[in-house]
């Protein structure tokens, strides 16, 4: 929710003028300049005071049943800490609210409302916030130093102008809970009005103690001069001034008074000019210029002020090197020159006046010789007792104008909307962030997957494989989750025993039926499972009641003794060398009495030349007198001609691709290859990754196309 509002200011350049009864009221009210107060309002000095208010420093929570919320409202009870600022942080420590006895339970210990206790955390006191909050909801409250949560708040309170030419300045907030949005938002103007009253009635002390300062001293020169006055008149018996002394008392006092100013007003922009010069852009208390009457020296004073006042606000939110306060440095330095070079044209024009007034002064001495001695001792005393008198009224009278102002100091902003949270959500928060998130993730993850797929130079679908082939994909294996290498057991079914029955009656219906059919089996590259292929390949036709034999033609890097855990012993190697009859190398596998195996026997030197033996067309020939199927395991034909050479011997080839591991370019090849053929050729896709969502599906090389699920339950036993 957001929650908002509006505040009027006096800006210098935009702001409403004074009415004049406020001007009288308010004689120390200065105008503000709306981009540097939107600033000040969100200053770490303002908000932390907003924090410590309502103790947003010590937030309770309650725990639901999908996540934790804010208790801000539903609270019982509310926290305060008796030194924020040295508090240690906790996130977490549940309590209980007792309503009958109006008590808090935590951590062992029993606390009674309005009291102190001491944690390690601090000492903390519970007063009561709530007492219709819902009852027996799980409690628990977290500590954070105010510091920490100022800064959150000077990232999620907006301040900004109305508009360009407008003086309003609107507030803004968002948060989860409304009525903490705007408690937060109206402690903040609250704050901000009180800090500006407090600015102005330092102003207003600082003038009052000055004008107290000199009325002091003032009193005691008029009452001395009045005491003098008595014991003369007691000593020498009352004596009248005559009209000619009366008319020179007259004008020397009034030349005494014009003196006396001129002497105030030298002291006035005497203590300004110490002010000014002394000062390094530091906040401070601008001396009264009561008496001086240059507007321009007072608009000066007052635009020091206002800048000074504003670097010291700006500062405590910003660094030393930040523009705005490099800005109001320098416009502070260019404020002084003037100031002082105001100071010294009055000050000569002020001395050049005293000069003259001393003139008249003597010319008026002189005129008093000719008075008598008593007459002429009583106008000096009346002389001086003027000058004094009237010195103590102009005194007396400035002190009770800036008394009255300090009295009816107003703030110099005013509330046109106080906050309101606005009734419908304008955002879903965290969990609208959060959704975002997932879903750019995901499309940013089929985007990588895609242009990963794109430039991958190996096979990943079977329409790429028909697609630079001409050779038909009579079967696809998919990855299993077993690093058996035989997944076929009689009586056991699972989603690739059943592939590979598909595959076995893919042969069927290519013709691969016939007594004695010796089917070649090969691949490009190492590792693309063709061994893995012919084992279990070989299961299936056994299992299916064929006598089938495996022949181990790889002697190069032979593997099918290992997989079918059997030992090493003379076979293919031995018989081509002529050591060995070819039945002194059949052994029957311990899988089924049907499947047989000639293992690679010792591995030769030359064994792509001892393959070029006849003995190998002999071996060929009479395996397929003895046994239904014949199936050839050769090295892969991509770094190897042994393949080329056995298919020739064969009826048919299986050639082995493998999902991510056979290469596109060693594909094509071998659809150009016009020479080096291999007889009636036909692909196996194996290795087959899950596509989608779920374990035990299998995209098929189509997209994301079609599936089949894998489950036991529902396929049964299959035969």
């Amino acid at each position: 929710f957001e929650s908002t509002a509006t505040l009027l200011m006096k800006d210098e350049k935009k702001g409403t003028e004074n009415s004049k009864m406020e001007e009288t009221l308010n004689v120390l009210s200065s105008k503000k300049i709306i981009e540097n107060e939107t600033e000040v309002i969100k200053s770490r000095r303002i908000l932390k005071q907003v924090v410590l208010t309502l103790h947003l420093y010590a937030p309770i929570s309650t725990k639901t049943k999908w996540r934790d919320v804010s208790a801000y409202i539903t609270s019982p009870v509310k926290i305060e800490v008796e030194n924020p600022d040295l508090l240690v942080e906790v996130p977490r420590v549940n309590f209980t609210y007792d309503y009958k006895h109006q008590q808090v339970h935590f951590n062992d210990t029993v606390v009674n409302l309005g009291g102190w206790v001491s944690t390690r955390w601090g000492n903390i006191k519970f007063t009561a916030a709530n007492l219709s909050a819902v009852k027996n909801a799980s409690l628990y409250f977290s500590l954070y130093l105010p510091k920490r949560v100022t800064e959150g708040l000077i990232h999620s309170v907006d301040v900004s102008p109305s508009g360009k030419l407008s003086s309003v300045v609107d507030l803004s907030l968002k948060d989860e809970v409304p009525q903490r949005a705007d408690d937060i938002l109206n402690t903040l103007i609250m704050v901000y009005e009180k800090a500006g009253i407090n600015d102005k009635n330092l102003l207003a002390q600082n003038t009052l103690a000055f004008l107290d300062d000199r009325l002091k001293i003032v009193s005691v020169g008029l009452d001395s001069i009045e005491k003098k006055l008595q014991l003369y008149k007691a000593r020498k018996g009352a004596i009248d001034i005559s009209s000619e002394g009366k008319i020179f008392l007259d004008n020397v006092s009034t030349n005494d008074q014009q003196m006396s100013a001129v002497n105030m007003k030298q002291a006035v922009l005497k203590q300004v000019e110490q002010y000014v010069q002394s000062k390094e852009n530091q906040q401070g208390l601008v001396p009264s210029t009561i008496g001086v009457d240059d507007p321009l020296l007072t608009s000066l004073l007052n635009k020091l002020y206002d800048a000074e006042l504003q670097y010291e606000k700006v500062k405590a939110t910003t660094g030393e090197n930040n523009p705005q306060l490099i800005t109001l440095a320098n416009q502070i330095a260019k404020i002084k020159p003037g100031i002082l070079e105001n100071l010294h044209s009055q000050q000569r024009s002020l001395e050049a006046s005293k000069n003259n007034l001393g003139f008249n002064n003597n010319r008026y001495t002189n005129l008093l010789q000719a008075l008598p001695q008593q007459e002429r001792d009583l106008v000096e005393i009346s002389r001086e007792q003027n000058i004094k008198s009237s010195i103590y009224s102009f005194l007396l009278q400035k002190r009770e104008e800036t008394a009255l102002s300090y009295s009816a100091t107003v703030s110099d902003t005013r509330i046109v909307d106080k906050a309101e949270t606005s009734f419908a959500p304008i955002s879903w928060g965290g969990k609208y962030i959060y959704s975002i998130a997932v879903i750019l993730a995901l499309f940013i993850g089929i985007v990588i997957i895609t242009a990963k797929e794109f430039f991958n130079s190996t096979i990943l679908f079977r329409k790429e494989i028909e697609s630079m082939i001409s050779y038909p994909v009579i079967g696809e294996i998919a990855l299993g989750d077993s690093k058996l290498s035989n997944v076929i057991e009689d009586g056991k079914a699972s989603f690739i025993a059943e592939e590979f029955r598909m595959l076995r009656t893919s042969l069927y219906n290519l013709g691969a039926k016939n007594r004695g059919t010796k089917l070649l089996i090969t691949s490009t590259i190492s590792g693309e499972g063709k061994s893995f292929v012919a084992i279990n390949l070989a299961v299936s036709l056994a299992l299916s009641g064929r006598k089938v034999i495996l022949v181990e033609f790889d002697l190069t890097k032979p593997s099918m003794v290992n997989k079918l855990g059997m030992e090493a012993t003379r076979g293919v190697a031995d018989y081509l060398k002529g050591e060995v009859k070819a039945e002194e190398v059949i052994r029957q596998t311990p899988y089924n009495s049907n499947l047989f195996l000639i293992s690679a026997g010792t591995l030769p030197n030359n064994p792509s030349e001892l393959i070029l033996q006849d003995r190998t067309e002999e071996l060929l020939t009479y395996l397929q007198t003895q046994f239904d199927y014949v199936l050839v395991d050769s090295a892969p034909v991509g770094l190897l001609s042994d393949g080329y050479v056995l298919s020739r011997y064969c009826d048919a080839t299986l050639y082995i691709v493998r999902h991510g591991v056979t290469p596109k370019k060693r594909l094509e090849r071998l659809e150009n290859n016009k020479i080096n053929t291999l007889k009636n050729m036909v692909m196996v896709f194996n290795g087959v990754r899950s596509r989608g969502f779920g374990k035990r599906k299998y995209g098929y090389g189509y997209g994301y196309g079609y599936v089949y699920n894998q489950d036991q339950k529902k396929i049964g036993k299959l035969a």
